[in-house]
């Protein structure tokens, strides 16, 4: 299963060869990202990135409902499961 994340968009810039790129903050977490699929970016947007591509472009309500959901799964993690009957 492959698995975009929601970033906000914190700088942008072209590269050597032209081509749209910059920053992205997931959380505390700054990545470079590469915006060819997303070339109408700007900082303060929010995108969804996958294998270091923006893939998409979403509002900022929607990221947070995703942002959401992550915190909640990860909170999911320390619960120990029931044993299974056999």
């Amino acid at each position: 299963m492959c698995l975009g994340v929601p970033g906000k968009v914190v700088e942008v810039s072209n590269n050597a060869l032209g081509l749209p790129q910059g920053k992205v903050q997931f959380g505390g977490v700054v990545k470079e990202v590469n915006f060819c699929y997303t070339p109408d970016v700007q900082v303060g947007d929010y995108v969804v990135v996958h294998v270091g591509f923006a893939i998409s472009k979403i509002d900022e309500r929607e990221a947070q409902r995703v942002f959401d959901f992550l915190q909640r799964m990860g909170d999911l993690e320390g619960l120990d499961m029931p044993e299974e009957s056999q």
